[in-house]
């Protein structure tokens, strides 16, 4: 394997030269492993390297752990990216770019620890430094927690010294080495609550003890293991799990938003007013409905986005969250049919299972239409043509109104100043010139990547105290209940539908068979046309697989025999080539 693959760390302003690489052992004119960082700047810049991969990794959402974790999992169909929902693969070349953004991003982070540690002596502001080394600890964990839930056993890489083409470790090795810097992220970062932190969007103590939380559950659950080992021949236990995420809840700073509607952007100021679900509504808090907005209290770790005007695809692609054009839809009505929801890519429709059984166990629950759009409701189907756009499958009337692209009703003059109005797309066009290329640049909503009040849920889960798990109830007006696996289970469903965690939830509590399979038997309209999806191979699929991913054929001719590729793929069956309905 060839160890750009792994080590290609592109730095705006400079590039690195590999130390074996160079005749000289010092070099005089370039920045290398040896001279740099020479200065806490240029250790900033290092760690800025990091997070700028998790916005390249969104410059191509089709192949991403998020996009494949929610499509996959039952709370929705592919639409127009069946293969994520059948666990095939329309080529060899599919999940490429995700294993090297990933690896990128190991680079990136071990090359940060490697400069980062050989600072600590120098530098008379230790808590930054040791802040910053956190952070890369955070980071590398934070790679290796999608690579191995998206692939399983994969190399386990180090070091920018490290063999590039190494075999892929076992869980013992990668679980390990993810709680061990977890773990020392903790120790370094610093205790201040999380609106104390200078940089927003950096990775907080808090959000390690999260991500410690959301790995041990994993690698517990899916493995069914009492424990989750440290890389120093210790173990974590639930009880240190427990005792870091009350850490977490009771000194962070982090709390839940008085509103559940008040996470998503459609209720943003210039559109709450105009879209019929929010127009004059009070929020359960007893306040008028208003977008919380990024960074906001409940908002553990996030990736950050930017807007621009003048958008152009190959210039702005993973400054905008792309991840939300890809759940915009296609309908030939328009966006005055469907306002304020954006068009887009239209994949991942929502189950009629997820919408049926949240109506039937939870009718009260608020969230379940603040998270879900059903056509019927909220659009103007005298315009709205369901179905009817070429290209569109899987529909079910029902839209995931969290990752949509959300459109303000009035031109920027009409709402505020021209900086201001960046912000939101004015439907039907934006600055004269459509709806297609100005609205994707204004996608600017974080992704957040962990909630507080998926914290909260994780410690009942943990504990199996319903305390916590009501806290979450009671933001939406719901009554307490007691503590079950099951209650937990539909709690966390309800809570964070579309989040991206619901895949590795039902995998790790070993349903996810029984849950895939309530999608057969539905009817679904294909281009308008009513369809019934006999048998979508969920079942068979996920035994074969075990809801891993293909290890890319690339990566595996350039390993020369040192990679595996994964159970269940590289057969006909792993080849998705055609819609199975009747």
């Amino acid at each position: 394997m060839k160890k750009f693959i792994y080590l290609a760390v592109a730095l705006a302003t400079f590039a690195f030269t590999s130390c074996e690489d160079a005749l000289d052992t010092e070099s005089y004119t370039s920045s290398n492993t040896q001279n740099f960082p020479a200065s806490f700047d240029d250790a900033e810049m290092l760690v800025t390297s990091m997070y700028a991969n998790l916005n390249h990794a969104a410059s191509k959402p089709e192949s991403s752990y998020l996009l494949s974790s929610i499509i996959a999992s039952d709370d929705c169909y592919g639409a127009l990216g069946q293969s994520y929902d059948h666990l095939q693969v329309s080529s060899d070349t599919e999940y490429d770019f995700c294993w090297e953004i990933h690896y990128k991003g190991v680079a990136a982070a071990n090359l940060a620890i490697e400069g980062l540690t050989k600072m600590v002596d120098q530098v008379s502001d230790q808590e930054k430094v040791n802040q910053l080394l956190g952070e890369a600890y955070f980071m590398r964990a934070f790679q290796y927690h999608e690579l191995t839930e998206m692939f399983g056993r994969v190399p386990l890489i180090l070091s920018t010294s490290q063999d590039s083409n190494s075999p892929q470790a076992t869980e013992e090795e990668l679980y390990g080495q993810m709680g061990a810097d977890l773990l020392k992220a903790i120790e370094l970062m610093s205790p201040k609550k999380y609106n104390e932190y200078v940089e927003s969007g950096h990775a907080t103590k808090w959000a390690a003890e999260a991500l410690l939380a959301r790995v041990w559950l994993f690698y517990t659950g899916f493995y069914q293991k009492d424990s989750m080992p440290n890389a120093d021949g210790q173990v974590i236990t639930k009880d240190q799990v427990v005792s870091l995420l009350s850490d977490c809840i009771q000194n962070s700073g982090h709390a839940l938003v008085g509103d559940f509607r008040n996470l998503w952007s459609y209720t943003n100021r210039h559109t709450v007013n105009d879209y019929k679900y929010t127009a004059g509504v009070m929020g359960v808090d007893g306040q008028p409905l208003l977008w919380a907005g990024n960074g906001n209290q409940e908002e553990v770790f996030a990736v950050k986005f930017c807007n621009f005007s003048g958008y152009t695809y190959a210039n702005q692609k993973g400054y905008a969250n792309l991840y939300r054009t890809f759940f915009g839809f296609k309908n030939k009505g328009g966006t005055n049919a469907s306002f304020p929801f954006g068009m887009g890519n239209a994949f991942g429709t929502v189950t009629k299972c997820l919408w049926e059984e949240w109506e039937q166990s939870e009718p009260n629950d608020l969230r379940r239409t603040a998270s879900i759009a059903r056509d019927v409701d909220e659009f103007d189907m005298s315009i709205y043509e369901d179905g009817q756009v070429t290209g569109m499958y899987d529909e079910t009337g029902l839209w995931n109104k969290k990752c949509m692209p959300i459109l303000s009703n009035d031109a920027y003059a009409l709402r505020g100043s021209w900086a201001d109005a960046l912000f939101w797309a004015a439907e039907p066009e934006y600055d004269g010139s459509g709806w297609v290329t100005p609205q994707w640049g204004a996608l600017f909503e974080d992704y957040m990547v962990i909630r507080f009040a998926d914290v909260l849920l994780m410690q009942s889960e943990l504990t199996g105290d319903a305390q916590y798990m009501n806290q979450v109830r009671a933001r939406v007006g719901l009554s307490p209940v007691t503590y079950s696996l099951e209650n937990l289970q539909r709690e966390r469903r309800h809570e964070l539908a579309f989040e991206g965690t619901r895949w590795a939830d039902i995998r790790r509590w070993h349903i996810a068979e029984q849950e895939l399979a309530k999608q057969n038997g539905a009817t679904v309209l294909n281009l308008g046309t009513e369809h019934t999806i006999r048998d979508g191979k969920y079942v068979s699929r996920y035994q074969q697989t075990q809801g891993f991913w293909p290890i890319p054929v690339a990566q595996i001719q350039l390993s020369d025999g040192v990679l595996h590729q994964n159970d269940g793929w590289g057969t006909a069956e792993s080849l998705w080539t055609v819609w199975n309905y009747d």
